[in-house]
C-alpha cells in the first residue's frame, strides 16, 4: 500500500509509523514542516511541507496518489480542507483522527458507543473536531469522499505518563511529588473510570482500518477495553516507581473537586481545565469496541495500564532530558493541597 502519514511524529501518529516501518510490506511517506525527521524510522520517507498551505501541500504530493492518507494535525475544518482540497481523486481512504473527548458530556448513558451524541458544551476543541467530523461526512455524501473518522481516548506512550492534571512540562512533576512525599491531586473522589491506551495497541487497530472498504463513510473509536478508577491509576504509577527505585512510593493522594480546581486554576493561569476535567477527564468511561472489532476481527488491546505505566515510568527515570521541572504547576498542586 501506498500511504502518507500527515504529521507522523506524535505520540499516536509514532506508533503508527514504527508498526508501518516494522513491517515493510509498503511505501509509508510521512508529510511534516521538517523539524522531527531524525525520529523517522528506516525506510519511511519525508515529505517537507505545510499541510496547512494549499500549494505548499499540494507541491509535495504532485505525481503522487495513495491508497491510504491519515491526518493528525488538523483543528478546524479550514486545515482539513486543505487537505480535503489537495487530496480529493488522489486518495482511496482519507484517515481523520478526531477525539473521543467529543462525545456527549455528561454522558447519558455509561457506554459509549459510535452513535453517542457529539454535544461537549465544556472543551471548544471537541466542538471544532465536531465541526471537521461533520465536514467530512458532508464530502463523504456529496461527492464520495473517501472519509474513515478514529476517535483516540486518552492515549499514550513511553515518554509521557498518562494522568489527569499536569502542566506546560508534561507528567514528570506528578511524578517528581510522588517521590518526594508530596500530595499528589486526584480530581473528584477518584472513583470514577477511565480508560488508557497505549499507542502501540492503538496503532495495530488503526493499521487494521487501512483498505478496508466497510470502513469508509463510517466512525469508529480506538480504546483499550480496560476501565480503571483514578486512584487505581495513581497507585500504578506509585507501583512503578515503587518497582524501579527499589523502595516503598505510598501515593498521598489529594481529593479535589473539579469545580475547585477549575476555578482556583484560573488563578494561577490554567484556564483550560473546564474542558480538561468537565469536558473530558471528569466523565467515567466505558466504551464498547464492538465496532471496530467487527472491521479489524484481530484486534486485541493486549497491554494493561500497570504494565504500560511501568514501561512509560521506567523511560522517564532513564532519560534526564524528560524530566522537565514545573515550579509553577508544583505552587499549583501545592495551594489545592492547602484547600
Amino acid at each position: 500500500m501506498k500511504i502518507l502519514l500527515i504529521g507522523g511524529t506524535g505520540t499516536i501518529s509514532t506508533a503508527i509509523t514504527a508498526l508501518l516501518a516494522k513491517r515493510g510490506t509498503d511505501q509509508v511517506w510521512v508529510l511534516n514542516r521538517g523539524n522531527r525527521s531524525s525520529s523517522l524510522p528506516d525506510g519511511v520517507k519525508q515529505l517537507v511541507a505545510d499541510a496547512y498551505d494549499k500549494d505548499s501541500f499540494a507541491k509535495a504530493v504532485e505525481g503522487k496518489d495513495f491508497d491510504v492518507a491519515a491526518y493528525f494535525i488538523g483543528f478546524d475544518d479550514k486545515q482539513v480542507a486543505v487537505a480535503h482540497d489537495v487530496l480529493k481523486g488522489k486518495v482511496g481512504q482519507f484517515i481523520f483522527i478526531s477525539s473521543a473527548s467529543a462525545y456527549e458530556k455528561p454522558p447519558k448513558n455509561w457506554l459509549i458507543t459510535e452513535d453517542t451524541p457529539l454535544i461537549n458544551p465544556f472543551w471548544e476543541y471537541s466542538r471544532k473536531k465536531a465541526e471537521i467530523e461533520k465536514y467530512l461526512m458532508d464530502k463523504y455524501e456529496s461527492e464520495c469522499f473517501p472519509v474513515t473518522i478514529v476517535r483516540p481516548s486518552h492515549t499514550y506512550c513511553e515518554r509521557s505518563v498518562p494522568v489527569g492534571l499536569h502542566g506546560a512540562n508534561g507528567s514528570w512533576q506528578v511524578l517528581k511529588r510522588m517521590i518526594d512525599g508530596k500530595p499528589v491531586i486526584v480530581h473528584g473522589d477518584g472513583t470514577s473510570l477511565w480508560t488508557m491506551t497505549d499507542s502501540r495497541d492503538f496503532a495495530k487497530a488503526f493499521v487494521g482500518l487501512f483498505g478496508k472498504k466497510q470502513a469508509i463513510g463510517q466512525a469508529f473509536h480506538i480504546t483499550s477495553d480496560e476501565s480503571i478508577p483514578w486512584n487505581q491509576i495513581y497507585t500504578d504509577i506509585a507501583d512503578a516507581l515503587s518497582t524501579i527505585l527499589g523502595r516503598s512510593i505510598k501515593p498521598v493522594l489529594k481529593h479535589v473537586a473539579s469545580d475547585t480546581i477549575i476555578r482556583e486554576g484560573v488563578k494561577f493561569g490554567y484556564n483550560d481545565m473546564e474542558g480538561n476535567l468537565l469536558g473530558d477527564k471528569a466523565n467515567s468511561v466505558v466504551f464498547d469496541n464492538s465496532k471496530l472489532k467487527s472491521v479489524v476481527p484481530t484486534f486485541k488491546a493486549e497491554i494493561n495500564h500497570k504494565d504500560g505505566t511501568l514501561r512509560a515510568v521506567r523511560f522517564i527515570l532513564d532519560h534526564p532530558d524528560l524530566q522537565i521541572e514545573d515550579p509553577a504547576f508544583d505552587a499549583f498542586c501545592d495551594h489545592l493541597a492547602e484547600l
